[in-house]
């Protein structure tokens, strides 16, 4: 589900804010909470993790018996979320990303990983067969990355390598230019 408002009404909003909303995502294991988190801290912009706020509120559709995990009511996280995102200064940590609607962000993250460090960042996790087979195949396939450029202005979405912890630094400081140049 994607937002309703025109590319003028989202740019209008997007002028009310005083600071950005920016979205990290990437497939499981790729570094986004840490890399979101550690940004937060250091920008002083609200750190928000999905997965936590439907846990916290409940916000979930059921209960999916394959994957062992709940399913995400997304209307519901979009309307608990909504009067927030509104204000700005905030950094969304998802591992989806088409649902929001576009006019929320300012810049969206795309991290990836190589395929074989983010199969024993999933391991580590107890990820097994399926799961883990399949979260390493999204990343083969591009998945998360594809389905943000099919949700937002190409000009928006960002693509970063995040294998090691070096990388992570050197994100780190480009997100936190941006936000500079953002604010300026």
């Amino acid at each position: 589900m994607r937002g309703r408002l025109g590319c003028y009404e989202e740019s209008i909003m997007a002028s009310v804010r005083t600071r950005p909303n920016i979205l990290v995502t990437g497939t499981p294991g790729t570094g986004k909470t840490v890399t979101a988190s550690e940004l937060a801290q250091k920008t002083g912009l609200n750190y928000i993790n999905v997965g936590d706020l439907a846990k916290e509120k409940d916000l979930y559709d059921g209960w999916d018996d394959q994957y062992r995990c709940h399913v995400l009511h997304e209307d519901r996280v979009i309307d608990e979320l909504e009067d927030q995102m509104s204000e700005g200064g905030n950094i969304v940590d998802y591992h989806g990303c088409d649902f929001f609607p576009e006019r929320w962000f300012d810049i969206v993250f795309v991290l990836r990983t190589n395929n074989a460090i983010l199969y024993e960042r999933l391991e580590k996790r107890g990820y097994k067969g399926k799961k883990l087979t399949e979260n390493v195949e999204c990343e083969i396939f591009q998945t998360i990355l594809e389905e943000a450029r099919e949700s937002y202005r190409n000009e928006i979405v960002h693509e970063l390598q995040s294998d090691s912890p070096e990388q992570l630094e050197t994100n780190l400081e480009q997100i936190e230019a941006w936000i500079q140049q953002w604010s300026t």
